[in-house]
């Protein structure tokens, strides 16, 4: 953890277990971020607490902590399991959380059950019946085997929600409030919620299934970190490809992430780098889950610098140290923006976000702009940063759609650049 946006509170002056304390210093965890601040002191004495926080910002950590300790101070000779229950909005979250709930318990007897859709039915299905303590989880495949009575919800201790507002925009929501009316009332558990937002939508699902939750809002200067450094180029359509290589060719990024608004976008960009040797993964929705994890095990491990994905397959990535995110498309939705970039710049550290304002996406910008609150800085699109000699693709045999268009040469896209965008009439 960096440490240039932790407070001066230690977790050694926190109401933790000693086997907790242990397992922190294990993870070299010693001062507290501000979520974990605000929100670990009203826990560990059993108020609920609805956060508003930004991915990135420790919030995993303040919620495992709080649910080990209420666990242990559970003395019960009678325990029936599973106590504690975590509902994440996307498989790779549920992943995430669970590797860090194995990292802070190292020294505490707790077992986890990790359960996602998507694969290892059966392997799931005997691991929750397994008398597990805590339960991690997407809605989906709790609720299958939930119905199937591999397990109850009548002993949950601690109820987790987090990115809440993330349940509401993936139609999740009848499923989360399914569960909860299923376990004990709220006063009888110690409840936490955490999202990006506490719309009013989140703050009403909190009053309803929450014992009078108290608010925290960790407040930014702005929407998005001041450590991204976000700039933007204005590139004609057929500039796109040669700017994007000459940009991986002169930042060369340790670890990049860029984003497409389409699957079919997303599978030309990857012809292109693949055949200008550049080593990329491609993430879209109907990727099947264990290559999936692959590629994210391959891109954690830096054996991939390069992952392309759409906004439908992003949700949930928890990456660390990525240098650089590109909107190779901008996004049609400014919040959405906001959620790619923050991809970037986790934990203290630093990194940039560049954008191409492309004819066909640029009438995003000035919703991205009027939602962020700032400028986005434009820089020039010159001919030392366009890449010449760009290789074509080979066609894939079952692509559906036209065939890739073909990229020019420096010299003959210099001819355009000075054209502006023909859709952006707003700007």
């Amino acid at each position: 953890m960096k440490k240039t946006h932790l407070t001066e509170t230690r977790f050694s002056n926190l109401e933790l277990s000693n086997s907790i304390l242990r397992s922190l210093r294990d993870a070299n965890f010693e001062n507290c971020s501000p979520i974990q601040d605000q929100a670990l002191p009203l826990a560990l004495r059993d108020k609920d607490i609805a956060g508003q926080a930004q991915t990135g910002t420790g919030k995993t950590a303040a919620f495992l902590l709080a649910t080990f300790q209420r666990l242990i101070n559970d003395e019960s000779e009678t325990i029936k399991n599973p106590r504690a229950i975590i509902i994440a909005p996307t498989r790779e979250l549920a992943i995430q959380i669970h590797k860090d709930a194995l990292l802070l318990s190292s020294h505490l007897d707790l077992k986890f059950a990790l359960i996602y859709g998507g694969t290892d039915y059966k392997k799931q299905l005997l691991q929750i019946k397994a008398n597990v303590d805590i339960v991690i989880g997407t809605p989906g495949r709790i609720i299958d085997f939930y119905k199937q009575k591999a397990f109850t919800l009548d002993n949950i201790q601690v109820m987790v929600l987090d990115e809440a507002d993330r349940m509401f925009d993936m139609g999740f929501i009848k499923d989360i409030r399914f569960l909860l009316r299923r376990m004990p009332a709220p006063e009888k558990r110690l409840s936490m919620l955490f999202s990006a937002t506490l719309s009013f939508k989140v703050t009403e699902l909190a009053y309803e299934h929450m014992n009078n939750p108290i608010m925290i809002k960790i407040e930014t200067e702005a929407v998005t970190s001041k450590a991204i450094n976000q700039f933007a180029f204005s590139p004609a359509n057929e500039q796109k490809i040669p700017l994007l290589i000459g940009i991986l060719k002169s930042h060369k990024p340790e670890r990049c992430i860029i984003f497409v608004n389409t699957k079919k976008a997303a599978e030309q960009l990857s012809d292109y780098l693949g055949a200008n040797d550049f080593k990329a993964a491609t993430l879209s929705g109907d990727v099947p889950q264990e290559k999936r994890q692959r590629l994210l095990n391959s891109f954690q491990e830096n054996k991939l610098p390069i992952m392309i994905a759409t906004d439908v397959a992003a949700r949930g990535l928890h990456i660390p140290d990525v240098s650089h995110v590109i909107n190779y498309d901008l996004p049609q939705d400014a919040e959405d923006y906001v959620h790619r970039i923050g991809r970037t710049a986790r934990f203290g550290a630093s990194g940039e976000a560049i954008s191409f304002v492309c004819e066909e996406y640029a009438y995003s910008m000035p919703d991205i702009e009027a939602f962020i609150g700032e400028k986005i800085p434009t820089q020039t699109v010159t001919d030392d940063l366009l890449a010449n000699d760009i290789k074509q693709p080979e066609k894939r045999p079952s692509r559906s759609y036209n065939k890739p268009r073909k990229y020019p040469s420096q010299k003959q896209s210099s001819q355009n650049r000075s054209r502006p965008p023909t859709s952006n009439s707003n700007l």
